[in-house]
């Protein structure tokens, strides 16, 4: 199993989790977010964590080429 089958199968286990104890998928992702930012921060500078979710944010658009990309 692929790191991001994994991460997909753990994300799907936590929702259900946050849904059982009435958590909207919404806030269960935000808080999960500030963990991962909280790993992130371990080894990493801000500088480095800040242009990751920058780069993440610019390219949400999954049908589109990333920015880096020559068509």
């Amino acid at each position: 199993m692929s790191v991001y089958k994994l991460a997909a199968q753990l994300m799907q286990d936590n929702l259900a989790a946050g849904q059982a104890q009435g958590f909207n998928d919404q806030e269960l992702a935000k808080a999960l977010m500030n963990e991962v930012i909280g790993v992130y921060r371990r080894e990493r500078t801000i500088a480095d964590i800040a242009h990751e979710l920058n780069f993440l944010a610019e390219n949400l658009d999954e049908d589109a080429d990333y920015a880096f990309m020559r068509p």
